[in-house]
């Protein structure tokens, strides 16, 4: 995976995507309890649209991306905001010696960009390692039918007046999996010519019984299921998938 070109283009991409309704979320698993002093890590942070969010809400946030150019965009935007949070270079899949926090988020599908059954269950190890007792985890991963029905065989485009793009989708090598085909084309101001741009980008998904299996053999326990930001069980309409599992607590 290059986030190389991407990671430039991403908040322009994701411009109407709905960060808030991600908060709104976290907040109603935790009882509407207030994010102040709340240790909060969240991997997969991307650009860090969620950790101002949850910073402005007075949570303590660490950041994780597998992507140093993700992370130097998170970095800018949060000194913009006159925060300064930790920020780590690493792969989910192998979190070491960041901590323990109450809470965990892995959101916006990130879990999604795990491509075998090992990296998944690697994963929920890992964030069960740096989660203190009784603590949560949150995730969402696209449903079988978003890969399926809504990515697979269809092409989105926009055309603006810098930035252009064509983005196809296509039948990945494993089972509930997409590869996206990227195509930017990006005005240079300054010689008055458009840049093209490639990226390939690989996501999957597996049913909501095997995440919960996962979960149970990780150590994780109380595990709800919901769908689409809200508090409904999902159906087979459902296009996003929302877990939120607690740490055993030893004894």
């Amino acid at each position: 995976m290059n986030y190389q070109a991407f990671a430039a283009l991403y908040d322009t991409l994701m411009e109407d995507a709905p960060y808030d309704k991600w908060i709104d979320y976290l907040r109603l698993q935790l009882n509407q309890q207030q994010f102040t002093n709340l240790s909060i890590l969240d991997v997969g942070c991307g650009t860090g649209e969620l950790l101002v969010r949850l910073q402005e809400e007075g949570a303590d946030t660490v950041g994780v991306d597998l992507s140093l150019e993700m992370l130097s965009v998170a970095k800018e935007k949060c000194e913009q905001k006159g925060f300064s949070p930790p920020l780590f270079h690493q792969s989910m899949t192998d979190l070491e010696g960041l901590g323990t926090f109450e809470v965990v988020t892995i959101f916006c599908d990130s879990l999604n960009y795990l491509e075998t059954e090992e990296e998944v269950y690697r994963t929920f190890e890992s964030v069960h390692r740096h989660l203190q007792e009784d603590g949560l985890f949150l995730f969402d991963v696209h449903s079988l039918k978003k890969i399926e029905e809504g990515f697979i065989g269809q092409t989105f485009a926009e055309d603006g007046a810098d930035l252009a793009y064509i983005w196809t989708s296509f039948e990945g090598d494993y089972p509930h999996s997409v590869e996206h085909e990227l195509t930017f084309f990006i005005r240079d101001e300054s010689h008055g010519y458009y840049e093209r741009m490639l990226e390939l980008h690989k996501q999957r998904t597996f049913p909501v019984k095997q995440y919960t299996d996962w979960l149970m053999e990780a150590g994780f326990s109380d595990i709800v299921v919901h769908s689409d930001f809200t508090s409904a069980s999902p159906t087979e309409q459902s296009e996003r998938i929302f877990f939120t599992a607690r740490k055993k607590i030893k004894g």
